[in-house]
């Protein structure tokens, strides 16, 4: 679809100019990003974390420790109070570049789903106002017996991306888990498609992100059901460490070529043996390889914003461990 550039637009351009010499500014100071060293890949990685109500003395700190945005949880809040905290950061030459809405539940029925869709308006009113380019939404989720993740081989219609099996063999036992999945997919086309208008006039796009939701667990799945929407305001968040125990980081990323619009980071630890299939560690101590990551992420042609969303470390160590990804280095080199 072609969209048409406002008034609107032309405020939050000149906005982001602004905020843009700001950053230049800070990222020109003592950064333990060291900005200024050459990346030896295409596309261009840019710092991130989460928050959730900005604060200054936070956005202060991580001004200092050179992340040039942050991604908030705090959605339900009213756009005035959300325009604060955008020149908060602004003033310290940080985006706030996504806001976390996080879950919902259209597929509990037509009251629940009528009424997360006002909370997805919301969260997108909201971005609009922090000045952010995206909400990350997970539209819904199911239970039921379901295959191990490693097992699933996902037969489904292209068009309608309705599930006809979800493992080889005999899918008897998984009857229900595939009735529910279809029903979830038709919800989530029929109440995300609801929040386009607001997406579109606010200029933020929906990112969907899988999170252990039960719902599109092959990246050819989730690529063919978010590429369905056939529009620019829906796209994908993708977290790399999310979804292991179903595929490679790698494969996701290939799959989910041009749909997606920001990236989460963090780590995971596979393991059979054990009931999620392995455990969520500290960067760089999982099954994934950070630097395989990397040059797919190149590969595709992703530039933008990675979001920290992990623990284990310090400020200054997490610092030191993004500048190695983001340069293709040992990810826990010198940390």
């Amino acid at each position: 679809m072609e969209r048409v550039f406002t008034r609107r637009d032309f405020m939050r351009t000149t906005a982001l100019t602004a905020g843009a010499a700001a950053l230049s500014t800070t990222m020109k100071s003592s950064s333990l990003f060291a900005a200024e060293v050459e990346q030896p890949f295409t596309t261009k990685l840019r710092y991130a974390t989460l928050v959730g109500e900005i604060k200054a003395d936070e956005i202060e700190n991580l001004a200092k420790l050179g992340y040039e945005g942050v991604e908030t949880t705090v959605w339900d809040i009213d756009p005035s109070k959300a325009a604060e905290g955008r020149r908060i950061c602004e003033a310290n030459g940080i985006k706030i570049h996504s806001v976390m809405r996080a879950w919902t539940n259209v597929n509990q029925g037509a009251e629940q789903a009528e009424a997360d869709v006002k909370t997805i308006e919301r969260a997108l009113r909201a971005a609009g106002a922090y000045g952010a380019s995206t909400i990350l939404l997970v539209p819904c989720r199911v239970g039921g017996k379901a295959p191990q993740p490693w097992d699933f081989k996902i037969d489904f219609d292209p068009d309608t991306c309705m599930v006809k099996t979800v493992c080889e063999g005999d899918n008897a036992p998984y009857a229900d888990y595939i009735k529910a999945q279809n029903e979830a997919t038709e919800a989530s086309f029929k109440y995300v498609k609801q929040a386009i208008p607001v997406a579109a006039y606010e200029g933020v796009t929906i990112g969907l992100e899988n999170v252990w939701n039960g719902l599109w667990c092959t990246p050819e799945f989730f690529a063919a059901f978010v590429k369905a929407f056939d529009n620019v305001w829906v796209k994908t968040y993708f977290d790399i460490g999310n979804h292991v125990k179903y595929a490679k980081p790698e494969d996701w990323l290939r799959a989910l070529k041009g749909t997606i619009c920001k990236l989460h980071f963090k780590d995971f630890l596979m393991n059979k043996e054990k009931p999620n299939g392995g455990d969520f560690v500290p960067i760089g101590t999982g099954s994934i390889d950070w630097k395989s990551v990397r040059k797919v992420i190149d590969e595709i042609s992703y530039d933008g914003f990675v979001t920290l969303e992990s623990g284990g470390y310090s400020s200054e160590q997490h610092a030191k461990i993004f500048q190695n990804f983001f340069q293709g280095k040992d990810i826990l080199e010198g940390v």
